[in-house]
């Protein structure tokens, strides 16, 4: 096994949670170095966007359809980035606040950045322009202008990179899978925004290094040792497929001046975070791209509605936890198919515990052909796999109580077992990471990750709560499936119901202070 293999495989296993021991952090939150959630270039230009708060979008249910072509225009950029990654609401009690955005984060934490490649645009430069994203203030800060023949006047570039300080900071070792797993959620978060404009993207394959010059981070003096940023996913908005980068890099000319801004004055040094980033890097083989099937949603909620709407619950209803059969199958067919443009490489155990029509139990939800044949070999025996609906990959495996289990399971949190259901995404695993190389370690994430932000706006849209759950017993979980090997982990846990309201929170919209700078009509939303 070469070093970058096996540099992987023993981060996934040191940083397990164990019955006896949870991966290593520091055990306790320091304060003082509480990371900044916001970047800023300090020297770079700001261009403001114009709040899209009060433009009316597609129904939900539409943007899954054909929806209407909009033309590249600052207006549209604002809006794109306001309903993926922008401010959602802002949270309150006893003087203290806090900013919660559209894409979900552990912790509320947030280590994804976005920067964007524009062609000349009204409103923005009458170059071409790199920017980064600035969510708190929504606004664009211009890293550089070039001219270009490479980037038609149509189509731009965003890319969605990592800050693993911001996660280590609370999380320690175990921090490198929730970074991943929150590019996963900002880069459905992004295709979603996108669908309300009738646009779509496709994903380039490049290098790590060659991204990390396109947007300057490998200019380290720029940024703060520490605080390492690293580029994961380029996405092109084009009628073609690719764009020649090594000629854009040569345009680009790296020319940047603005300086990052330094997110904590000291920072505690994870190693092992470094050494598994650096091993990730490798790509062996490029991934087979297939083309998703989109399924057919009823809510009438106005799309912003749902995005804006979307919460993580921090506790579920108990008393009232029942939902019915229909709304359980509308969030497992909401991801059904492929969202990542390559066959679906992630399946669902589910602890089933109050779904009208269904009997309390685990279950199988394969969302790949391949994996119901390999679960059947590598299960437990005496697991029944009887089918429960003609139309849906979903097996019975065995009836009874789980939902102490599933607490158990989820570091026993009663969030697992007080809702109707959760799940457990098993990733291929082994075989992939082999195949394809150490870099499928990241994309195994940015699927599950993608797949709970669909599964956030699914239960959103038919008046549920969800919660995804990073802290789980990898282990124990396998051992209650069956699971010996290496073949399949499960790397993200999930659970949906009617959530508690605390009602000592106040919640207010992030962007008031933005909307009074520009004369714009407050609005309210019932959160």
């Amino acid at each position: 096994m070469n070093k970058n293999l096996h540099t992987i495989y023993h981060y996934h296993e040191e940083t397990k949670h164990t019955a006896m021991r949870h991966s290593r952090s520091l055990g306790y939150l320091d304060w003082a170095s509480q990371p900044n959630p916001y970047r800023t270039y300090e020297g770079a230009e700001k261009v403001a966007l114009r709040l899209s708060t009060l433009n009316a979008t597609p129904v939900y249910a539409d943007i899954f359809k054909e929806v209407p072509t909009a033309p590249l225009c600052y207006e549209a950029i604002s809006q794109l980035f306001q309903f993926s990654l922008g401010l959602a609401a802002t949270k309150s009690h006893q003087g203290s606040s806090w900013s919660l955005r559209c894409n979900a984060s552990s912790g509320n934490l947030h280590p994804t950045e976005a920067y964007i490649v524009l062609p000349p645009l009204e409103g923005v430069d009458e170059k071409h322009t790199l920017s980064h994203y600035n969510p708190q203030y929504h606004h664009l800060e211009k890293l550089a202008s070039f001219d270009s023949i490479v980037l038609a006047e149509d189509e731009f570039l965003i890319s969605l990179s990592s800050i693993y300080w911001r996660e280590a900071w609370k999380y320690g070792e175990r921090a490198f899978r929730y970074v991943n797993l929150d590019a996963g959620h900002a880069l459905r978060s992004l295709e979603v925004s996108a669908k309300l404009l009738g646009w779509s993207f496709k994903r380039l394959d490049i290098s790590v290094q060659e991204h990390n010059q396109l947007l300057g981070l490998s200019q380290q003096e720029r940024f703060n040792p520490d605080e390492r940023e690293e580029a994961d996913i380029l996405l092109l908005f084009s009628k073609n497929d690719s764009i020649d980068m090594a000629s854009l890099l040569k345009e680009l000319g790296f020319q940047f001046r603005s300086i990052a801004n330094i997110l904590s004055p000291s920072h505690y040094p994870w190693e092992i975070i470094n050494e598994v980033a650096d091993a990730s890097q490798y790509k062996k083989n490029a991934l087979l791209s297939t083309q998703a099937k989109e399924q057919e949603r009823k809510s009438l909620y106005e799309a912003k509605e749902v995005i804006l709407k979307r919460r993580s619950a921090q506790m579920m209803n108990k008393e009232d936890a029942k939902i019915t059969m229909e709304q359980f199958f509308i969030l497992l067919d909401s991801v059904k198919e492929e969202l990542m443009g390559h066959e679906n490489f992630v399946s669902f155990a589910v602890f089933v515990n109050q779904v009208e029509g269904l009997e309390s139990g685990l279950y199988l939800f394969s969302r790949n052909t391949r994996h119901l044949s390999e679960f059947k070999t590598l299960m437990k025996k005496t697991f029944t796999f009887e089918k429960v609906d003609e139309e849906r990959e979903l097996y019975l495996l065995q009836k009874g109580d789980f939902t102490m289990m599933a607490k158990n399971i989820s570091c026993n949190q009663d969030i697992a077992k007080d809702g109707a259901f959760s799940l457990g995404m098993l990733c291929e695993f082994s075989s992939l990471i082999n195949s394809y190389g150490p870099y499928m370690y990241k994309e195994l994430y940015y699927e599950c990750g993608s797949i709970g932000q669909q599964l956030y706006l699914e239960a959103t849209s038919v008046d549920l709560q969800a919660t995804g759950i990073g802290c789980f017993l990898d282990d124990v979980m396998h051992s209650v499936l069956g699971l010996k090997g290496k073949e399949y982990q499960s790397l993200y846990h999930f659970t949906v119901g009617r959530a508690v309201v605390d009602t000592r929170l106040m919640t207010s919209d992030s962007y008031a202070h933005l909307k009074a700078d520009l004369n714009q009509n407050e609005d309210s939303f019932d959160l």
